[in-house]
């Protein structure tokens, strides 16, 4: 029996996805081999050897220590794409909400107590704002939200620009023909009457969005973040927004910066708030976690590669270990020095860590495994039977 451990609510069709009979799931295990997590911030928790992975069922990973989980041997899943939908569909209504006054007219309108209709042809012409076809479009990021953006843009008879120097194959074909791509940023701001940012938060991206690259925009843009927070400088946005240079912003993370501040539109972190991706992004973690658990496979790992080697009726071993030379034939020999007969073996490296699996029908006893374990460059073994 595995324990699996919620460290948020999760919807059920995720949670049901684990066979009852091999796992325990709840909000109150203690000892998990495994976490599901959704907003919950895990960087002061202290994780028990026994941890072997981490789901986090959406695609930012801000609030999982990633790096200490690599070095500690746990594998940390998100579920990009999962949600896609659900933030393109915000993003749309961001472009709306940032081109015409329909919150302050809304707010204005709720207020009315008498010769309502009178009172609205008489006011409404204070609640105005521009249509966004014929516009242009800038979108930072062409991945699984910002190609979605990008043709929904298209759709809406936007003209639109995009960036995206780490732009896969699979999201390329995705975009629409008719989505011009820019080399640079710099080309993006350029043209962009709207700006909207779907790349995650990183050391590189962080204040991403500042005085410097506002100053390369055209007066007057509009910039959409349902992103993260901390790719846009509060304060020079603040100052941009004052001069005019920028004139909305739309974010879904509100914070003592900007909530309340004119020319600010701050949405609750709605962008994945949905009935459909809540689901979308539970089943993906669960299955995730189900192929690693049971058969050492990864996929949408932040911290280590994607690996992946059918299974016979042998046991397995998941070497987490060291990017290091002649790891694999010192695993290898290793286990060989050890009477055990390799029948399958795939290595696949990332950055400074890599992932080794091997079958065998040899037994592997807990010393056996803490043997190897103690070896030099391996970080975690884990034995599947």
């Amino acid at each position: 029996m595995q324990n699996i451990q919620l460290l948020n609510k999760i919807a059920q069709v995720g949670t049901d996805r684990f066979d009852p009979s091999k796992y325990a799931v709840s909000a109150d295990i203690t000892v998990p081999d495994a976490i599901m997590v959704r907003s919950a911030a895990m960087h002061d928790m202290t994780f028990d050897p026994a941890l072997k992975a981490i789901a986090r069922c959406g695609a930012g990973v801000n609030n999982i220590p990633v790096d200490r989980c690599a070095e500690e041997g746990i594998v940390v899943f998100n579920t990009p794409g999962a949600n896609a939908n659900g933030v393109k569909e915000l993003t749309v209504a961001a472009l709306l909400l940032a081109s015409r006054n329909i919150i302050g007219g809304v707010e204005w309108a709720s207020g009315l107590t008498e010769n309502v209709a009178k009172a609205v042809e008489a006011g409404k012409s204070a609640y105005g704002g521009t249509e966004i076809k014929g516009k242009t479009l800038g979108v930072i990021g062409l991945g699984a939200i910002g190609g979605l953006v990008a043709n929904a843009a298209k759709s809406l008879g936007m003209n639109v620009v995009g960036c995206d120097p780490y732009l896969t194959v699979d999201a390329a074909w995705g975009l629409s023909s008719s989505v011009k791509k820019a080399a640079t940023y710099e080309e993006v701001y350029a043209v962009s009457d709207y700006l909207t940012l779907h790349v995650p938060a990183t050391k590189e991206t962080k204040g991403f969005i500042n005085r410097d690259t506002i100053a390369q925009m055209k007066h007057g843009v509009k910039i959409i973040n349902l992103a993260r927070a901390d790719l846009v400088n509060a304060a020079d946005l603040k100052e941009a927004l004052a001069s005019g240079q920028v004139s909305a912003y739309v974010t879904d993370f509100p914070t003592e910066e900007t909530v309340g501040v004119p020319g600010i539109i701050t949405i609750p972190h709605l962008g994945a708030s949905t009935e459909e991706s809540e689901e979308n992004c539970a089943v993906m973690a669960a299955d995730q976690l189900i192929d690693f658990l049971e058969n050492g496979n990864i996929k949408n790992s932040v911290n280590y590669p994607a690996v992946d080697m059918p299974r016979t009726d042998a046991g397995r071993l998941v070497i987490l270990h060291r990017n290091i030379p002649n790891m694999i034939s010192h695993v290898a020999s290793t286990l060989a020095d050890r009477k055990i007969n390799i029948e399958n073996m795939v290595n696949r490296s990332r950055g400074d860590f890599s992932v080794t699996l091997v079958d065998t029908y040899a037994e592997i006893t807990a010393e056996m495994r803490a043997e190897i374990e103690s070896m030099e460059g391996i970080i975690k073994v884990i034995v599947i039977r």
